[in-house]
């Protein structure tokens, strides 16, 4: 059993202004993914590749995910459905905390 809390680094611009690049995001493994939370997860085309990405809607068995940042790219519209991982719940800036809305 792996433990329910991960440490997350940023990369990449596809979630600006939420995150930026650089960011630590603390997420939880086993929480309820509703539309619109910030999510871990690989999509079914990436399977070795974790990403941070808005959950839209489930679909086709997994989520529909958007970047926050649309000229970013790298999301759903690119790479179909996502199987989701773990929710972002805190955000680290400069060593100081912050929620992920």
């Amino acid at each position: 059993m792996s433990l329910p809390w991960q440490l997350v680094r940023v990369s990449g611009p596809s979630m600006v202004p939420t995150l930026r690049h650089g960011d630590t995001v603390l997420v939880r493994h086993g929480a309820r993914i509703r539309p619109g939370d910030v999510v871990l997860a690989t999509f079914r085309t990436l399977p070795d590749r974790l990403v941070l990405k808005r959950a839209v809607r489930r679909q086709d068995g997994g989520w529909w995910l958007a970047s926050d940042n649309s000229f970013a790219g790298g999301d759903s519209e690119t790479h179909g459905v996502a199987e989701v991982h773990a929710r972002a719940v805190l955000r680290l800036v400069g060593g100081r905390p912050g929620r992920v809305r």
